[in-house]
């Protein structure tokens, strides 16, 4: 039986020097930082855990350009958070720590974008946050960076600064749970599957931005993400 409309597109993200990565599910890990865990009121290595955004919140952004995102609507607390993207091409479901690199396929410069105000009235009711996260244009990435082109990024620095000011500053090494864990204990939860988007966790210093505001973040060994809001 035909369906009644066509179907939608498969998102795609770009992959440095040619090629692209049709995405599946994007995986997000909440406070996996210890001081955002701290600013946003929570202190000491808690159990990982996970959140999803839609795969069409992606908003792909070229290497050396600048990309754009829309104010979202019902917000104004439009938070950003720079991530680490590990994008896995080997699924597999309860991945050992130790077998879970061979199962990554690249890694990328992601923001989180937040409507922090709708994220925290949710949390004070005990109702799902999706509407804080989950929306339209909320995961611009850059260019997907095969691991074979940088090699297994476990350290190096990770910023984003808007208009020029330094807003968050951190290492990947500060990860609560590093990426290995991450994937062990996200595949007992969720079968992964090649194009899987998982955004690591975001360092200390989010903070809001405005239309006109130009972020550019970076992660160490991949290259620099610019998205400016309009």
């Amino acid at each position: 039986m035909s369906p009644d409309f066509p179907a939608p597109p498969l998102p795609v993200v770009p992959v440095a020097g040619g090629g692209s990565f049709p995405v599946h599910r994007i995986y997000c890990v909440g406070r996996n930082y210890a001081e955002h865990a701290q600013e946003m009121g929570f202190t000491g290595r808690e159990p990982p855990f996970f959140f999803l955004k839609p795969a069409d919140a992606v908003v792909p952004v070229p290497f050396g350009t600048t990309g754009a995102i829309d104010y979202p609507s019902q917000t104004a607390d439009f938070h950003h958070e720079i991530e680490l993207v590990v994008a896995i091409g080997r699924g597999g479901r309860d991945i050992p720590a130790a077998q879970a690199a061979d199962h990554v396929w690249g890694y990328a410069v992601g923001l989180d974008m937040t409507r922090r105000d709708r994220q925290g009235e949710m949390k004070k009711q005990g109702r799902p946050w999706d509407i804080g996260k989950a929306f339209d244009q909320s995961a611009p990435i850059s260019p997907i960076v095969p691991k074979a082109q940088c090699g297994v990024l476990s350290a190096g620095a990770i910023t984003l600064a808007v208009n020029g000011q330094p807003r968050q500053k951190g290492d990947l090494r500060e990860l609560i749970w590093n990426v290995d864990e991450t994937i062990e204990q996200l595949s007992r939860a969720w079968e992964l599957r090649p194009g899987d988007l998982i955004f690591t966790g975001t360092p200390a210093g989010v903070a809001a931005v405005v239309r006109g505001d130009v972020m550019e973040g970076l992660v160490e060994g991949l290259g620099t993400l610019r998205v400016a809001v309009r």
